[in-house]
């Protein structure tokens, strides 16, 4: 009997471990997907203050549309380093991606009011830019679904029972999935047959 309750206690022992190490690199994980973020993110918003000052040149009247873009860039920034310190901070996610929805709304703005100016548009130095820029934003959302689907993943692993018991009484919170909403994207397409 000694012997099959210290065999129960050593495969316990063994799972906990087997757990806490998976939960372990399956964060690891999820923070490493993150640092991608990171990157593209700061590659963004290197790129932001050339754009404007390009599009300054020609502008010269949208000066607080130009404002907009480097505050929206600079909150963003601001958030990404709350966010990376600690990418499992619920809040600090949630700030990130509020701040990059405004963001993106400042850019949208600021390509919407460059139609009206033909020699900004053909610029070179702003058509550079613009394409490093969505070049960007393709990179941002393929980091961002990676991320995602870590931290999916990680939550998964976290929740399910008994890895549960593990995750709970060893601090592994749950992670936050980072949503940024484009707001142009849930409008219904306009079709009209004139």
């Amino acid at each position: 009997m000694e012997w099959v309750l210290l065999g129960i206690v050593i495969l316990l022992v063994i799972w906990g471990v087997w757990t806490y190490n998976r939960l372990v690199t399956s964060r690891n994980r999820y923070q490493n997907a993150f640092a991608q973020i990171d990157v593209q993110l700061n590659r963004r918003y290197d790129l932001i203050p050339n754009l404007v000052k390009v599009a300054d040149r020609y502008m010269a009247h949208e000066k607080d549309t130009l404002e907009a873009v480097i505050q929206a860039r600079n909150q963003a920034q601001s958030s990404l380093q709350k966010a990376a310190a600690d990418p499992s901070n619920p809040e600090a996610m949630r700030e990130l991606s509020q701040s990059e929805q405004g963001l993106s709304g400042a850019l949208g703005r600021l390509f919407a009011l460059s139609e009206a100016y033909p020699d900004l548009k053909a610029n070179e130095n702003m058509m550079q830019l613009s394409e490093e820029l969505s070049s960007t934003e393709n990179r941002i959302a393929y980091a961002r679904q990676a991320f995602n689907d870590a931290v999916m993943s990680y939550n998964i692993l976290r929740e399910m029972f008994p890895n549960s018991l593990i995750a709970n009484n060893f601090g592994f919170r749950r992670a936050e999935l980072l949503e940024i909403e484009d707001p142009q994207r849930r409008e219904a397409v306009e079709v009209n047959f004139q």
